[in-house]
């Protein structure tokens, strides 16, 4: 789960720029993690990219709305262990209540990231205890109750008694967190859409939203997976197969070079010295690319295996 948000511009002269925070921890990103997601985002021209340190991950994004201003990014902060795909459903949610309720005030910036992190971290901590989802359900009734609604609140009340909604709910979410670890995708999707008919069986579309959302996307992963695996293959493929060219010969070329202007200035034929020594010049030139050529094709080789 995220333990920080950050809202920040990314300024074309000065780089990245922060004008709003929320963090659960002490720590925050450094200037060096800010730094590299500004080239990622700008120079790479990633709309979402990741990032990370000795402690903590980072995934930042772009915020994109009606009444968003250009350039504005937002960042997630979390532990090491953090799974970023998993959590991609949890940032999407909370940009979309940064868009609704942005506004150019940071004092409201700051008070609005704190809500939504808490209420978020309220959410996924109610979905794991039957006894939280409970006392939602509770709340929920007697609401029902002081508004007159009694058939309503007593269906409520059947289903905590009889169906154990609160029960079954936190199962199916423990169950497809555990999937989700063991890579086990069709099944993760399955149990987090099981645990959100429940959540609409007792009205709770905060809930319902969120792990239906959840459930789409993880059904998405062995797909993506799959194309991941099938373009590393063509890759591995494509320069398994790359021979690395001779172009050791413009090295061999330059005595020959500088022996013929050697001759040409005896002769004192300028046209023949200016000739050569511009194509000493390149031939050169062409000797050094060559070595780096050749260093690099290598590291691709290690790396290669490595794949």
């Amino acid at each position: 789960m995220p333990i920080g948000i950050f809202l920040y511009e990314i300024d074309q002269s000065f780089g990245p720029n922060i004008i709003a925070e929320y963090y659960i921890k002490k720590e925050k990103p450094s200037a060096k993690i800010l730094k590299e997601f500004a080239v990622k985002h700008k120079k790479k021209d990633l709309s979402d990219a990741s990032n990370r340190d000795d402690n903590f991950r980072y995934y930042s994004s772009i915020v994109e709305g009606k009444n968003i201003k250009k350039n504005l990014y937002i960042g997630f902060m979390l532990n090491l262990e953090e799974d970023i795909v998993s959590l991609k459903t949890i940032f999407e949610e909370i940009e979309e209540k940064i868009v609704q309720n942005f506004s150019d005030d940071k004092r409201k910036l700051q008070l609005m990231l704190k809500d939504i992190l808490n209420s978020i971290l309220s959410l996924m901590e109610k979905l794991k205890e039957p006894k939280l989802i409970k006392e939602t359900i509770n709340e929920k009734t007697k609401k029902l109750l002081d508004e007159g609604k009694l058939q309503e609140a007593r269906a409520l009340i059947e289903l905590i008694d009889k169906k154990k909604i609160p029960e079954k709910l936190s199962q199916e979410v423990k169950s497809a967190e555990k999937f989700l670890k063991d890579s086990l995708y069709k099944k993760a999707r399955k149990s987090y859409l099981k645990a959100a008919d429940l959540a609409e069986e007792v009205q709770e579309t905060e809930m319902v939203v969120f792990l239906r959302k959840k459930g789409e996307r993880i059904g998405d992963l062995p797909d993506i997976i799959k194309t991941r695996e099938a373009l590393s293959k063509a890759i591995k493929k494509a320069l398994g197969e790359l021979k690395i060219r001779q172009l050791s010969i413009y090295k061999g070329l330059l005595p020959l070079i500088e022996k013929n202007i050697s001759l040409s200035n005896s002769l004192e034929d300028n046209e023949s010295i200016n000739l050569f020594e511009k194509l000493y010049k390149f031939t050169n030139e062409a000797s050094r690319k060559a070595n780096d050529l050749n260093r690099l094709s290598k590291e691709i080789k290690n790396l290669l295996k490595k794949l």
